[in-house]
C-alpha cells in the first residue's frame, strides 16, 4: 500500500489590531476612515420605528408622540430633492371622507325643501352657514404659528454668549430683597379726581386728548443717574427695564435691551427710536392680532392706540387746572429743559436702590403717574393704567358694554389672559416705584372701526402687592431671573451687550456685539410712523413723547 503524505499545515498568524493610545483621556484619538464622512444622528435604543409613510392624512392626537425620538427631529438622513416639481402633478381620485358633523345628512335633505335653498355646489345654504362656523373652530387648533420678525435684525458679527430657556427661568428664586431705598425724588404729581371712580357704562366719558408732553430718556441720558453712578451703586437701569426684563417669561413678541459692562458697572439701556415703549395688546392671547400693515388691528396700530389711550386717560383723570393743588418732590423734573415749549405731564421720579447681596447695588428710576388724598388725609401714590377694548370679536373677548358693570370680574379675568406679560410689567413697576394704590382704566373705542375716538366705561384699583398674588406674580423669581442675567453679565469682559427675546421660541438670547453699534445707524433702526395715522405725534419728540 502507498503511503500518502499530508502537506504541511501552515502556522496560523495572529494580526494584531491597531489599538489607538490615548494617555489623556478616553476613546479614540482620531476619527476611523470608515465613518469618516459620515453624518451622525442621535439614537435611543428605547425610541420606536414607525412608518416609513402615512398617506391616510389623518393623525390621532394621542398617539402624535408615539414615534417621536427623544433627542427631536433631527435631519442628517433627510431627503432633499433639488429638482424642479413645477410639472409634477397628483391625481388623486380617492373619495374625500366627510368630517362627523356632515355624514348622513345628504340623502334626508334631499326630500326636505323647506330647510334650505340648494346651491350649484349641492349643498344647502343652511349646511354652508354652519359648515362655515364649525370649519373655522376646527381649523383653529391646527393652524400653523405665524413667523414673527425680531425686534433687531442679528449681524454676522455678533456672537451669542448664552441662550436662556424661559422653562429654566422661571425655577429660579431670590428671596428676602427688601423695599427699595429712596435717593433722589424729583418731578410734579396732580392729584386724582374721584370722581372718575363713578364713570360706568351708562354714564361713560368721552377720552379727551391732552396736549402734554412724556419723556422717555434711557438709563445713560438721564444725568442724574449719571451723576450718582459716580458714587454708588454696580447696575443701573429704569423701571420699564427692569419689568421688561423681570416679566420675559410672559412676552411672546420680540425685543431687545442694550448693556454696558464697564468696569464693575453694568448700565441697561433701551436702543433709540425703537418701539420698546409701546404698549403691547393682546399680546398673549391665543389668537394675537393678525400682522397685517394697513388694518387698524395690525400689532403695531394697535401698541399705538394703546399707547395713546394710556398717555391720555393717564392726564385727563387728574385735576389739572391752575389753581389746584399740586405735589412737589423736592427736585424739580430733571428732563425738563428752559427751551422746551409746551405742558409736562404729571410724572414724580424715585430713584431707588436695592441690594442684591454678593456686592450687587441696584439703582433704578421709578415712576408715579399721580397722588391720591387717603382716608386719613396721608398722601398716596398712584400708578394710573389704562386697558383698551378695540374689537370684542376680532379678540374672542367679552363686550364690555354688557358686561363691565355686572361682571367686571370676567372682563378683568379676560384682560389677564390676554395681556399677561403687559399686566404683569404695570405691576412691577408699581412694586418698584413703592405705588400705593394701581388704578386701571377700561377705555373703549366709541366705534369698532374707528381707532381715533374712545370713550372711558369705568375704573378700577388695586394694592400692587394683593394683585401681584391675584395674577401669580412672584417677586422672588423675578428678582432671580434679573440677578442672573447680572451675574452672566458681570462675568463678561468690558464691553456692549444685547438681550433680545427670540422671536418665535420661549427664550431669551445673549449677544457680545461691537461697541460701535447702533450708533451711526440709528435712523435706520428706527420705526417711524407715517404723518397720517393719529398716533404720528408718538414719535414727533424722539425721547419727549407728545400726545
Amino acid at each position: 500500500m502507498s503511503e500518502h503524505v499530508l502537506p504541511a499545515e501552515e502556522p496560523i498568524r495572529f494580526i494584531a489590531p491597531i489599538i489607538q493610545d490615548n494617555p489623556t483621556g478616553w476613546g479614540p484619538c482620531e476619527m476611523p476612515e470608515q465613518f469618516r464622512d459620515m453624518p451622525y444622528q442621535p439614537f435611543s435604543k428605547g425610541d420606536r420605528l414607525g412608518k416609513i409613510s402615512d398617506w391616510t392624512m389623518v393623525q390621532d392626537k394621542k398617539y402624535q408622540n408615539k414615534y417621536a425620538s427623544q433627542f427631536g427631529p433631527g435631519s442628517s438622513y433627510a431627503y432633499f430633492h433639488d429638482e424642479d416639481e413645477s410639472t409634477f402633478h397628483l391625481v388623486d381620485t380617492t373619495r374625500v371622507q366627510k368630517p362627523p358633523y356632515q355624514r348622513g345628512r345628504g340623502r334626508g335633505q334631499r326630500g326636505r325643501g323647506a330647510r334650505g335653498a340648494r346651491t350649484p355646489g349641492g349643498m344647502t345654504t343652511l349646511n354652508k352657514q354652519r359648515d362655515r362656523k364649525l370649519g373655522k373652530r376646527w381649523g383653529q387648533r391646527g393652524a400653523p404659528m405665524k413667523i414673527r420678525d425680531a425686534s433687531v435684525t442679528v449681524r454676522p458679527t455678533w456672537v451669542t454668549i448664552e441662550d436662556m430657556d424661559f422653562p429654566r427661568l422661571a425655577k429660579l428664586s431670590l428671596p428676602g430683597i427688601k423695599e427699595g431705598e429712596d435717593i433722589v425724588c424729583c418731578g410734579t404729581l396732580e392729584y386724582y379726581d374721584k370722581g372718575y371712580d363713578r364713570v360706568n357704562v351708562k354714564h361713560e366719558k368721552a377720552l379727551q386728548r391732552i396736549d402734554r408732553i412724556f419723556h422717555t430718556v434711557t438709563t445713560t441720558d438721564d444725568p442724574v443717574i449719571r451723576r450718582l453712578s459716580k458714587t454708588m451703586g454696580t447696575v443701573y437701569a429704569t423701571d420699564a427695564i427692569l419689568a421688561t426684563i423681570m416679566c420675559c417669561t410672559r412676552s411672546n413678541y420680540s425685543w431687545d435691551i442694550v448693556i454696558e459692562k464697564i468696569g464693575d458697572k453694568l448700565f441697561l439701556d433701551k436702543r433709540d427710536n425703537t418701539e420698546f415703549d409701546l404698549l403691547t395688546v393682546n399680546e398673549t392671547s391665543v389668537e394675537p392680532p393678525a400682522d397685517d400693515g394697513n388694518s387698524i388691528n395690525s400689532p403695531r396700530n394697535l401698541a399705538l392706540e394703546a399707547t395713546f389711550i394710556n398717555h391720555n386717560f393717564s392726564q385727563q383723570v387728574l385735576k389739572s387746572g391752575t389753581t389746584e393743588p399740586k405735589y412737589k418732590f423736592p427736585e424739580p423734573n430733571p428732563f425738563v429743559s428752559e427751551e422746551e415749549e409746551g405742558e409736562v405731564a404729571s410724572v414724580g421720579y424715585r430713584y431707588r436702590k436695592w441690594n442684591l447681596n454678593n456686592g450687587v447695588v441696584l439703582i433704578a428710576r421709578c415712576e408715579h403717574d399721580a397722588v391720591l388724598q387717603g382716608p386719613q388725609n396721608e398722601t398716596q401714590f398712584l400708578s394710573i393704567k389704562a386697558l383698551n377694548e378695540w374689537d370684542s370679536k376680532l379678540a374672542n373677548g367679552v363686550e364690555w358694554r354688557q358686561k363691565l358693570d355686572t361682571q367686571r370680574g370676567a372682563v378683568l379675568a379676560n384682560e389677564l389672559r390676554n395681556n399677561s406679560c403687559k399686566l404683569a410689567k404695570w405691576t412691577v413697576q408699581a412694586l418698584l416705584a413703592g405705588s400705593d394704590q394701581i388704578k386701571f382704566g377700561y377705555v373703549s373705542r366709541a366705534q369698532v372701526r374707528d381707532n381715533s375716538r374712545h370713550v372711558i366705561l369705568g375704573t378700577q384699583q388695586f394694592k400692587p402687592h394683593e394683585f401681584a398674588a391675584q395674577i401669580n406674580l412672584s417677586m422672588d423669581n423675578a428678582w432671580g431671573i434679573l440677578r442672573c442675567i447680572i451675574d452672566i453679565c458681570m462675568k463678561q469682559k468690558d464691553g456692549k451687550y444685547l438681550i433680545m427675546k427670540d422671536p418665535n421660541k420661549p427664550l431669551i438670547r445673549l449677544y457680545d456685539i461691537p461697541d460701535n453699534t447702533f450708533e451711526s445707524d440709528a435712523s435706520e433702526e428706527s420705526g417711524d410712523e407715517p404723518a397720517d395715522t393719529p398716533f404720528a405725534p408718538l414719535y414727533a419728540y424722539g425721547n419727549n413723547k407728545r400726545v
